[in-house]
């Protein structure tokens, strides 16, 4: 199946993304950590919506695919501005998701 790849990296970009922006809330200082929460929230939607739209066999994706690699390559930028290991997991996540996206696209 072409899109499993993909599909295995949206599911593990959801789920990291949603991970680090709930460890994120428990962190010392929280208001520091707003924008990396909101891009989690944001990118973990994004996902989701790919993913749901990837497993119809839809063709017409080039414009959600760009997004995503968008969304997630900024996620990432942000996490790896901080040294939690959550955030770091997370970054790695998006970088996947963003070439499984760029993959599929080829």
């Amino acid at each position: 199946m072409r899109n499993e790849r993909l599909i295995h990296a949206l599911g593990n970009c959801i789920n990291h993304c949603n991970y680090c922006a709930d460890a994120c809330l428990g962190e010392e200082n929280v208001k520091m950590m707003v924008d990396c929460i909101r891009t989690d929230r944001v990118c973990a939607e994004v996902c989701s919506t790919v993913n749901q739209v990837i497993i119809t066999n839809f063709k017409n994706v080039q414009g959600l695919l760009d997004y995503c690699i968008e969304i997630c390559e900024a996620c990432a930028k942000e996490c790896e501005k901080h040294e939690h290991q959550h955030c770091k997991d997370c970054a790695k996540a998006c970088r996947e998701c963003a070439e499984a996206c760029r993959n599929y696209a080829a």
